[in-house]
Order: structure tokens, then C-alpha cells, then sequence
């Protein structure tokens, strides 16, 4: 098992034979790139190797007319000028004695890899593979694409495999309109592509690239594209397209596979897309994408023309897929007028075709009139060449830091529980952890609670302090523990204080059940609470919420994908507790599907406690979750009842002030922290100050083995 990596080196082959600037930037460089970062990193070292091999006529002809793999097969016994002269025929694009035995073994690479994927030789994987393939149609070259890579493997998966749900999610910065074509009325492929778009002013130019398009017969409501109308966007706004458009989709769809069309044009750097989503993006786009298709994942290389971000963002992809914490996003998460108007109009597209769409308020289509001109200021673009490349380089050279300072903790997944069930199987490399912490500091934590008085309380106390001890010493990524359900509250407690004096400066609490928050927890902005357990919504401020806890499928994942997430997103969190207290009345796949995702935003760190007496089942879910393990399917698939949307709507128009990644629609721009002085509603939910600046590095705490001086228990 493990992850997948396929290529070959005649895929460096081609090249651009004659002068032309349009296509000049697809090159073997790009390919060269890429596999020299992903050796640097060590990555190459930790995948299965696969052998790429040519695909056959018959596998072209899945999606391509004999006639047009005719047309490509005599280009190998072409001359230059002949070449250049059939190349005029399509749009942007070259031809070259190898390209046949290039896109040839392009495909090949990629059913080589759905194939492994699909039978258990691995659990995901990446094709690196050129010429890309998603512009590509029936019988015609375009854009760089010979052969629809990605289209070919999504039939032969049907074919070969009788695969009846496959999700193609292409996130190159041009539309894959070769995608969307052939497969615009077919039920079975549900096509996403966001794209640089610019009500139509963008290549290529068409206007079925926009939200109002979505598929014919059948097919309607699978084809779903989400322009982009601006340049400049950036992790925020690729975040949030994924949690209010194509995840809600997708659990309905609940794929049996996922490709990628992964073209990294669309990172910061890139003179094609000029966007600002860092490498790292990349990373949390695929982990979140892992929890579908029971994590069965196949990216495809397609686009992307600045080497270093290429290379970074491919290896950013190969870390996700191998399952390695991905980075914390940092800077301002907040999704501008732009792409929120991008979203609102695809949602409300959409909306007719979706169970999950349907009951929410959908603000109205807006007409290219009322799309704002302006959205965030932009990073130095072409037009100032040495400022652009500056920024690159600034942006860049800090990832690089940040991977530095950021290895993979050795351990990726530890459980800690008083009393283990030897029935609870788990994988070879889940840690069975039997330390704790020194006894004195255990009492010394615990002394404040009478509840953790007992021996077995302290016992359970003593593991959980050293488990998150671990997590955040970078020795472990993310673990369980157990405590008796007495104890629950006070241990909770313990966690949350222990974690802060740690250094964590943002903790995020997510309680289920009958655990409430401790009184004298500071209201400062270190800590986010939401409890997720009560009969009626409160907000006590904006960092203190609660609601009650969904009673069907689609109400659970509206409350993951439109609060917990965006909120934790907003938060960038150092550490995620998860509490899972009396009656707390989550699945099994439900508490996994949280404890799964919320690793993603928190980079790993997560840390679920749970009461002693929970089934075994129930610790293993959790334990797979973590460890980045196959997630177990929702199935079958209900809406939300009336009075679970009206609590989440009702804690959206409260929260959004604060938490931006909540908004789903355009709106007037909002205040910005620091701007002027709260009005009397915000003073009423605003904490007296803000939480720590994120992306500030953790501090270092000296002495973070001495225990905290005892306190009166009244504070």
C-alpha cells in the first residue's frame, strides 16, 4: 500500500521545435523540476515506484475518434515545417516527432495508476506526466493537450473497474473545457473546475466556462464551474470554494474515486494565473479530498509554468498524499468580494440539482453588472518585472523556512487509553503509548479538581499530559486518550491549560455532549469554543458557541463544512481539542469525519478525548481518522431538517463578522479588525481583545516540565 508515483523520462521528449511565445512555457523543464524538488525532499524515496507504459488505441479510443489518433500518429514521421503547419490547425499548440510516444505514455501513466489505486496496490498516488491533457477534446489537440489524460482514466475506471461515481476535480488555473465536453451529460462523472475566467476575457474564451453552465440532460447538475473573475486570489478563496461548493457536493455524490487535475498554474508565482495561493494550499486541498472515495486519490499533473512553485506546490501534493501534517495556512483568512460573488453565483446554479443545496437561502445570480471591479491589492504582477520577482522569491524562500521549521513528527498517530481492548486492532504504525507524565506533575495539574482525585483519574491524567506533551514537542502528530466520564470535564480543563502553557497560543475546543466550558477559561481569543451538544443556539461571544448537534447526514455535514471548518480555518488553530463527552450521540463515521478533517486546518495536531466507557469501535474510527487512514462513507445521504438549517443560518449571521471564511454570497465589504471602534452589538461578542497574530511562531516555553503553581479551585 503506501503512495503511488508514476512517470517516465521520455516524457521530457518534446519540446517546441520552432519560435513561438504562446507556447514556449510548456517545456521538459517543468517535468525536470518536479522530479529533481521531490528527490531533494526525500519524497521520491517514500513512494512506490510504478512503470509507466504507453496506453493502446483501443484505451485512447475510450474518449478520442480514430481519426484524430491517426492524425497524431503520423506527426512522428512529420518534418519541422510539416509539424509547425499542423500545429496551426488547433489552438495553443505544438507538435513533435515524439509526441505520439509521449501522450501515449502520459496516459498509460495515469490507468497504470488508477489501476494500482483501484485494486489495492496502493492507497493514492501521483502521475507526473506531459503533454497535460484536460483541454484535449474528441478529435482535436488544444491548449498544450494531446490526450484527455484524466477523461481516458475516468472511463476505463467505469469500464474496467464498473465504477458508477467518479469525481474529477481540476483545479489548473484554465478551464478543462475538453472535461466538461465529453462528459457534460453523462450522471456518472461529476466534473469541478474552478478557472481564471474574467467574465470571458481569459483563455479560452468561452462562455460555457461560466456557473450558469451545468451540464445537459442527464448530465445536468454534474458539470460545475466556478470562474474566477479576478486575478489575485488566494488561500482563502480557494478554501473556501472547496468547503461551500465542491465538498458539499461531493459527500452527496459520494465518489468511489477521485482525480485530480492538478495544475498548478493556479499557485502564487505563476505567470499564467497569476494567483497567490501558496504551495502549501495545495496540501490542505488534497487532504480534504482524501476523506472522500475512502481516500482513493489520484492526481494527474496538468499545467503550471514557474519551476520553484511548481516543484514546491508537487511536493506539497506528495507530502498530503503520504499522509505527513500539512503546514498551517498563514495570513489573513478571508475570501474577497470576488470570489465570494463567484461562489454565490455557482451555488445558486447549482442549487436545483443538490439535496445539500436546496433548503439553504441562496442569495440570487448576479449579473456581471454588479460584480465588484476591485477585490484585495494584488502582489507586484507582470508589467513590474523586478517587483514581481521579488515577491516570488519572498514567498518562496518562506516556504522553504517554514518546511524547515515544521519537520514530520515521528510518530503520526498514539492512543492513549487506561484500559485498551484487545479486541481494538490497529494499524503497525499507530503508537500503543504506555508513558506518563511524572507523577507529581499529574497531581500537581489535577489538584484544583476533586474529580481527578482518584487513582484511575490521575492514571488517564498522567497519559493524556503526556500525549499532548508530545504533540506539541513535535514528537507526535495527533493522538486519543480516555478518561473516566466523571472526570471528563476536569480533564478537558487540564488539556486546554497544559496546551496553553505549552506554548499553544490558539486552542480550539470541539465539545460534544454534556461537558460545559469552565468559568474560569480566559474569553481572550486563545481559546474557540463550540460546543456542539445544546437544544438552542447561543453565542456567548465570539469565541464561546453553541448549538445543537444535527440529527441527519446532511445536517451533520452542513455544520463540519459550514461552521466547524470555516471557523477553524478563520481561527488557525495551534492545537485542536476534541472532547467527546456524555451523550454525545456522534457515529462512528460522523466522529471520524470530524476528528479527520479538523487535522487538516490544525496541521495534524488534534488531540480527542474520550470517556473510558466508549466502545472500542468507536477509539478505532478515531485512531484510523488521525492516522490518515480510509474514512468510513455517510451513506446513505439525508437533508437537513428545517430546524437544523435555521440554527446553523442563525449562527452564520452572527459569527460572520468575525469568522470571514463563513460567508457564502457578496456582500458590502466588512470591517476589518482595527479599523475603528466596535458598535455596541460587536462589544457585546467581541472578546475584550484579539487573539495572538496568526503565523506568529509558537513561543518557547522554558521549564514546560514544572508543574503550575496550585490555584484556589473557585478560579
Amino acid at each position: 500500500m503506501g503512495t503511488a508515483l508514476v512517470y517516465h523520462e521520455d516524457m521530457m521528449a518534446t519540446r517546441l521545435l520552432w519560435d513561438n511565445s504562446e507556447c514556449k512555457i510548456e517545456c521538459p523543464e517543468r517535468l525536470a523540476a518536479a522530479l529533481g524538488s521531490l528527490r531533494q525532499c526525500g519524497l521520491e524515496q517514500r513512494c512506490l515506484h510504478l512503470a509507466a507504459r504507453e496506453a493502446t488505441e483501443a484505451e485512447l479510443g475510450l474518449v478520442h475518434s480514430p481519426e484524430y489518433v491517426a492524425l497524431v500518429r503520423r506527426t512522428q514521421t512529420l518534418g519541422t515545417e510539416e509539424l509547425q503547419a499542423l500545429s496551426g490547425q488547433f489552438d495553443a499548440v505544438y507538435f513533435h516527432p515524439s509526441t505520439f510516444h509521449c501522450a501515449r505514455l502520459a496516459v498509460g501513466a495515469v490507468l497504470q495508476l488508477v489501476d494500482a489505486v483501484l485494486t489495492g496496490g496502493s492507497n493514492n498516488g501521483l502521475a507526473l506526466v506531459r503533454p497535460p491533457g484536460h483541454h484535449s477534446q474528441r478529435a482535436a489537440a488544444n491548449g498544450f493537450c494531446v490526450f484527455n489524460n484524466v477523461a481516458i482514466a475516468a472511463e476505463h475506471a467505469k469500464r474496467k473497474h464498473g465504477l458508477h461515481r467518479v469525481l474529477i476535480v481540476d483545479w489548473d488555473i484554465h478551464h478543462g473545457q475538453g472535461i466538461q465536453y465529453i462528459f457534460e451529460d453523462d450522471p456518472s462523472v461529476l466534473y469541478f473546475s474552478w478557472h481564471r475566467y474574467e467574465h470571458g476575457r481569459f483563455w479560452p474564451f468561452l462562455p460555457e466556462s461560466d456557473a450558469d453552465t451545468v451540464g445537459q440532460g442527464q448530465g445536468r447538475g454534474f458539470t460545475v464551474n466556478l470562474p474566477w473573475n479576478q486575478v489575485g486570489m488566494g488561500n482563502a478563496d480557494y478554501l473556501a470554494a472547496f468547503l461551500h461548493v465542491l465538498l458539499p457536493l461531493a459527500f452527496e455524490f459520494d465518489p468511489e474515486l477521485v482525480l485530480i487535475s492538478a495544475g498548478f498554474d493556479s499557485a502564487t508565482g505563476d505567470p499564467e494565473g497569476q494567483m497567490q495561493a501558496t504551495p502549501e494550499c495545495f496540501a490542505h486541498l488534497t487532504q480534504l479530498l482524501q476523506v472522500l472515495a475512502g481516500g482513493r486519490v489520484c492526481a494527474v499533473l496538468e499545467g503550471g509554468y514557474h519551476l520553484e512553485s511548481l516543484a514546491q506546490s508537487v511536493c506539497m501534493t506528495v507530502r498530503s498524499l503520504l499522509g505527513d501534517p500539512v503546514p498551517v495556512l498563514l495570513g489573513p483568512m478571508a475570501p474577497c468580494q470576488s470570489a465570494l460573488e463567484s461562489i454565490q453565483n455557482v451555488r445558486a446554479a447549482q442549487a436545483p440539482h443538490w439535496k445539500s443545496l436546496q433548503q439553504q437561502d441562496m442569495a440570487p445570480v448576479l449579473s456581471p453588472s454588479t460584480h465588484s471591479p476591485e477585490g484585495r491589492p494584488l502582489l507586484p504582477l507582470p508589467g513590474d518585472p523586478v517587483c514581481k520577482a521579488e515577491a516570488e522569491v519572498a514567498s518562496l524562500s518562506f516556504l522553504l523556512d517554514q518546511q524547515h521549521f515544521h519537520p514530520t513528527p515521528p510518530v503520526r498517530m498514539a492512543v492513549a487509553l487506561t484500559a485498551p481492548d484487545t479486541a481494538l486492532s490497529l494499524s503497525p504504525d499507530v503508537l500503543r503509548q504506555e508513558g506518563s507524565a511524572p507523577k507529581w506533575e499529574t497531581e500537581a495539574w489535577a489538584r484544583p479538581h476533586e474529580s481527578l482525585a482518584q487513582d484511575e483519574a490521575l492514571t488517564a491524567l498522567g497519559k493524556l499530559l503526556y500525549l499532548l506533551n508530545g504533540i506539541l514537542d513535535g514528537k507526535v502528530s495527533s493522538g486519543v486518550a480516555s478518561t473516566p466520564a466523571p472526570a471528563a470535564a476536569a480533564t478537558l480543563h487540564v488539556a486546554i491549560r497544559r496546551g496553553l502553557s505549552l506554548g499553544a497560543q490558539r486552542v480550539f475546543c470541539v465539545v460534544l455532549g454534556e461537558l460545559d466550558r469552565p468559568l474560569d477559561l480566559p474569553d481572550d481569543g486563545r481559546i474557540l469554543w463550540l460546543n456542539i451538544r445544546g437544544k438552542e443556539v447561543v453565542t456567548l461571544s465570539m469565541f464561546h458557541v453553541s448549538m445543537p448537534l444535527p440529527g441527519t447526514t446532511g445536517g451533520f455535514l452542513s455544520c463540519v463544512l459550514g461552521l466547524v471548518l470555516p471557523m477553524a480555518y478563520g481561527f488557525q488553530p495551534d492545537l485542536v481539542l476534541v472532547a467527546l463527552g456524555p451523550d454525545h450521540r456522534l457515529q462512528d463515521p460522523q466522529a471520524a469525519l470530524l476528528a479527520g478533517v479538523l487535522r487538516v486546518p490544525a496541521g495534524g495536531r488534534v488531540l480527542v478525548l474520550l470517556e473510558e466507557e466508549s466502545a472500542p469501535e468507536l477509539a478505532r474510527a478515531l485512531a484510523q481518522a488521525l492516522n490518515g487512514e480510509a474514512l468510513p462513507s455517510l451513506r446513505p445521504f439525508s437533508t437537513a431538517s428545517p430546524e437544523d438549517l435555521q440554527a446553523l443560518r442563525s449562527l452564520r449571521a452572527q459569527l460572520q463578522p468575525r469568522w470571514e471564511m463563513l460567508r457564502v454570497a457578496a456582500s458590502e465589504p466588512v470591517q476589518r479588525r482595527g479599523d475603528s471602534e466596535p458598535s455596541g452589538s460587536e462589544l457585546l461578542l467581541e472578546p475584550p481583545s484579539g487573539p495572538p497574530t496568526p503565523g506568529v511562531p509558537r513561543r518557547q516555553f522554558l521549564g514546560a516540565s514544572a508543574p503550575p503553581a496550585p490555584r484556589p479551585a473557585h478560579q
